[in-house]
């Protein structure tokens, strides 16, 4: 009967300690990834804006989050060659493109 004990609060039961580690690590590095993905290209998108002319208030930056993730196929296949791109990041959209969603 001992052997059902339950865990701690908050801590995995013993018998699921390895692999549910590995889950929340992979987990967490996945969503580290997209938050860094995407504060980088909102820093770009509002670097562009202000050089366009447009009015960054701070009050509005303070309510973005980088935590949009209607982008990313989380059951897709990835892949990892990154082409050279200036500055690392892909173009911006164009506003006056059409929009393809």
């Amino acid at each position: 009967m001992g052997r059902w004990r339950s865990a701690p609060r908050g801590a995995c039961p013993r018998t699921t300690r390895g692999p549910m580690e590995d889950l929340v690590g992979a987990l967490g590095l996945a969503l580290t990834a997209l938050v860094l993905f995407n504060t980088r290209y909102m820093n770009a998108a509002l670097t562009q804006l202000r050089a366009d002319g447009f009015d960054v208030r701070d009050e509005d930056i303070a309510r973005l989050s980088p935590f949009v993730r209607h982008h990313v196929n989380m059951l897709g296949r990835y892949s990892f060659q990154l082409p050279d791109l200036p500055g690392g990041l892909r173009a911006l959209r164009d506003k006056n493109a059409a929009n393809d969603e």
